[in-house]
């Protein structure tokens, strides 16, 4: 009889799962379709990947989930697509235009310049559609009703930061960083440096700590390889 080679789990004890997240997916979307199909009620995951971006999720089940605190003090690597010239509400691709500003002639000397200007600790206003609260009420909800919304700034580091491309209007990134880096808000200030606007075209999640995107599996594929295990 050949032993099977596939990875037995103890949800309930305890398991670090490597989800990778697709886009239009919410990171408690991940979390409930987990919770569901492997019907134990402690599933969480370490840190929110906007819905728009894609990329690695660590979701913690079980006993794991009293872990969580460490898991979201780990440094977080992306690569994302700045387009500059125009500007959204939510400085992402799913929000609406609120300005347009012609790019200047920039170089990719220049433009890797900036990047490297934001090196080190800094203080970072994170974005009026996000989910930190305001007198208890999400900020993201007070923007949606047109509510004024006023975040104070918050400390942050990068750790480092590369020009992988610069085509244009669009720069081509990655970026590692402390927890409580906001991109969508980097990805802002990035253009207010080069004298224009921007927002973010595209965000994958690549690296959390030592866990990586290229060991995450795509959470139906998982699911289905759970099922198949208790057949």
């Amino acid at each position: 009889m050949t032993k099977s080679k596939k990875k037995m789990f103890d949800f309930e004890a305890g398991e670090i799962l490597l989800i990778a997240k697709p886009i239009g997916w919410t990171s408690f979307d991940v979390v409930n379709k987990l919770k569901k199909a492997l019907k134990i009620k402690k599933v969480g995951h370490t840190g929110t990947l906007d819905p728009f971006a894609a990329g690695l999720l660590i979701v913690l089940t079980g006993r794991k989930t009293k872990e969580s605190a460490a898991f979201q003090q780990l440094p977080k690597t992306y690569r994302g697509i700045l387009e500059l010239g125009k500007t959204t509400d939510t400085l992402d691709i799913e929000g609406k235009t609120t300005e347009t500003k012609p790019v200047p002639d920039l170089t990719k000397e220049h433009v890797e310049k900036v990047l490297k200007s934001f090196m080190g600790e800094s203080l970072q206003v994170p974005p009026v559609y996000s989910a930190l609260k305001i007198r208890g009420e999400r900020a993201y909800k007070l923007a949606r009703r047109n509510k004024p919304v006023h975040l104070e700034p918050r400390k942050i580091e990068i750790y480092a930061i590369q020009l992988l491309d610069f085509l244009g209007d669009k720069i081509y990134f990655q970026v590692n960083c402390s927890k409580g880096t906001y991109i969508r808000s980097l990805g802002r200030d990035i253009a207010e440096r080069l004298e224009t606007v921007g927002y973010i075209k595209a965000l994958v999640r690549t690296q959390i700590g030592q866990y990586s995107l290229d060991d995450a599996v795509d959470v139906n594929e998982f699911i289905d390889s759970v099922g198949q295990k208790d057949h």
